[in-house]
C-alpha cells in the first residue's frame, strides 16, 4: 500500500511509524500517512524559518505571480484531487461552480477562486494622521511562520484558506491536515509546491499530538486553526504561553430563524442547502431552525419532500447528492444525539435510523417536538440532522439563538429584508444571512464571536489578519 508523504524544506519525507486512512463510504483503506515525529516537526519548522527572510524580500509582484501559478495547477489537477476528496472525506464528486451541488468537484473550484482572490489584493501603507508636525502611517509586515492545522469536513479548501493568504503577504507555513483527511491535502501541498520555493510551504501529519508540538513551539509566529471548541482551548493555551496570535475558528451551532411572513416554499431549497450542506458537517450550517407558527408545518413539510428525494450513496457514484458521515466518532455522536430526541418524546420527522452495512451513512433527518435545553438542540450536530423548534413570540426566538455560547453564523429568512435585517442586527453571531445562510464569499470577511472563535479569514481583513502592523511616524 503506498505512503503518501510530507513536504519538508521542498523534499518528499516519509516517517517510520505511519497509519491508514479510511473511506468513510467503504471502510476500504486508501494509502498509507506518516505519523511525523517530533524532530520532524522541528525540522518543518525551521526549514520555514530560514525560508522567509527571503521569500518576504520578493518584489510583492512576483508572490502575486506564484500564488497565480498555483491556482492553475490547482485546475489543471481538480479532477485528480477531488477524487482524493470523495474517497477520503465522503462529499459525492458533484459539479463544479456556484450553481452546482456542492461535492469534491465544488471544493477545488472553491480552492482555485480561493487562491486567485487574495493575490488579487493588496495591502499598500495606511495614511493614519497627518498634519504640519508628522505623518503616521501604518504598514503591514508578515509574523514570520504560521503554523496552520486543518479540519476533515473540507479539508482543502480550508486549508487553502489557511496558506493562500499567509503566504501572500510573505510568510512560511507549516500545515498540518487532520489525521481523518491527510492523503488529499499532502498532495495538494505536493503539487502547488512546485513553483515555490523550498521551505516556504511545509507539512507535517498525524494524531493531535503532531499538531500540539507544532503549536507549543517557541519557534511560530502565529496560529491558524479550524475545528472543535475543546482543541481550540488547548491552542490557546498553547500560544498564550509564547505569547502567539492566533486565529481561531471553532463551529458553531447556528440558529435560524424563519418569521411568520416567509414563504416555505420559496425559500425550502435555500434553507435546505444551509442545514445539509457536506451533509450538515459544515461549521457555518444551520443546526437548530426556529419556525414561527403560522408557517410551521409548510415548513416542515417542505423540508421533508426535499430531504426524501436527495440520493445518497457512495460520492465517487455520477448522480450521488449526499455522502456518509466522515468518521466513526461522528456518526456515533450523531446516533446519540437523535436517540436523546426520540427518548425525551420528539417525533422523527424523516430518517433518524441508520440502515446499517459499510460506510457511515446517515439518512436526512428532520426532528420535531423539541424545546431548548434539549441535546440535540443545544449540543452542534456536525451531521445530517435538524432540530425544528416552533415559536409564538419573536422575542423569545431571538432570545433561543443568542442563548448558546455559539457565534459563528445565523440567518433570518422572510420576505420583508427590513423586519429581517432589524431581527438579524439582534443577533449575536459573526455573520447573520438573510434569505440565504452559510453564503461564504472570498471578499467577505467571516469568523465567529463568543465560542466560536475570534479573527476574520477572507478579503483585505483576512489578509491583515495575516499581519502584524508597523507604524512608520515621521517628524516634518
Amino acid at each position: 500500500m503506498k505512503t503518501y508523504l510530507n513536504t519538508i524544506d521542498g523534499r518528499q519525507v516519509d516517517s517510520v511509524q505511519s497509519f491508514e486512512s479510511i473511506n468513510p463510504a467503504t471502510g476500504e483503506a486508501l494509502g498509507r500517512v506518516p505519523v511525523s515525529s517530533r524532530g520532524q516537526v522541528s525540522e518543518a519548522i525551521a526549514a520555514a524559518r530560514a525560508a522567509q527572510p527571503g521569500w518576504a524580500a520578493r518584489p510583492d509582484g512576483e508572490r502575486k505571480a506564484l500564488l497565480l501559478q498555483i491556482a492553475a495547477l490547482i485546475k489543471a489537477n481538480a479532477a485528480y484531487l477531488a477524487e482524493w476528496v470523495t474517497r477520503e472525506q465522503g462529499k459525492p464528486l458533484g459539479g463544479v461552480g456556484p450553481d452546482q451541488v456542492p461535492g469534491s468537484r465544488f471544493e477545488l473550484w472553491g480552492c482555485e477562486v480561493w487562491t486567485q482572490v487574495p493575490a488579487s489584493l493588496d495591502l499598500p501603507p495606511e495614511l493614519v494622521f497627518e498634519d504640519e508636525t508628522r505623518r503616521d502611517e501604518v504598514h503591514r509586515k508578515p509574523h514570520g511562520v504560521v503554523a496552520a492545522i486543518a479540519p476533515w469536513n473540507w479539508p482543502l479548501l480550508i486549508a487553502i484558506w489557511q496558506i493562500v493568504p499567509s503566504l501572500r503577504v510573505g510568510n512560511t507555513v507549516v500545515l498540518k491536515p487532520s489525521e481523518y483527511t491527510s492523503i488529499g491535502t499532502l498532495e495538494l501541498v505536493r503539487i502547488i509546491s512546485e513553483v515555490l520555493p523550498k521551505g516556504v510551504l511545509n507539512t507535517i501529519s498525524g494524531p493531535g499530538e503532531v499538531g500540539s508540538w507544532l503549536v507549543s513551539d517557541p519557534g511560530i509566529d502565529k496560529i491558524t486553526f479550524t475545528g472543535s471548541g475543546r482543541t481550540g482551548v488547548r491552542i490557546a493555551e498553547a500560544a498564550a504561553r509564547n505569547m502567539v496570535p492566533t486565529t481561531m475558528e471553532l463551529g458553531g451551532n447556528d440558529a435560524a430563524i424563519v418569521l411568520p411572513d416567509a414563504d416555505p416554499q420559496a425559500m425550502a431549497m435555500g434553507l435546505f442547502w444551509g442545514a445539509f450542506l457536506n451533509m450538515g458537517q459544515t461549521c457555518a450550517c444551520a443546526k437548530r431552525l426556529y419556525v414561527h407558527e403560522s408557517v410551521f408545518e409548510q415548513t416542515v413539510q417542505a423540508l421533508k419532500q426535499i430531504a426524501k428525494a436527495m440520493p445518497m450513496g457512495n460520492g465517487m457514484d455520477e448522480g450521488i447528492v449526499m455522502g456518509p458521515i466522515q468518521n466513526k466518532m461522528q456518526f456515533d455522536k450523531v446516533v446519540a444525539l437523535v436517540d436523546s430526541a426520540r427518548r425525551a418524546g420528539a417525533t422523527i420527522v424523516c430518517g433518524g435510523q441508520a440502515k446499517g452495512g459499510p460506510g457511515y451513512f446517515y439518512p436526512l433527518t428532520l426532528v420535531t417536538g423539541l424545546k431548548d435545553g434539549d441535546r440535540l438542540v443545544d449540543e452542534e450536530q456536525f451531521g445530517p440532522v435538524l432540530p425544528i423548534i416552533k415559536y409564538h413570540d419573536i422575542e423569545a426566538a431571538i432570545a433561543s439563538a443568542n442563548r448558546l455560547d455559539a457565534g459563528l453564523g445565523a440567518s433570518v429568512w422572510s420576505t420583508n429584508i427590513e423586519a429581517a435585517k432589524d431581527v438579524a442586527s439582534r443577533l449575536e453571531a459573526g455573520t447573520v444571512w438573510i434569505n440565504q445562510h452559510g453564503m461564504i464569499h472570498p471578499m467577505v470577511p467571516f469568523g465567529g464571536i463568543k465560542g466560536s472563535g475570534y479573527g476574520v479569514e477572507f478579503g483585505v481583513e483576512g489578509l491583515k489578519a495575516m499581519t502584524r502592523p508597523q507604524v512608520i511616524s515621521v517628524k516634518k
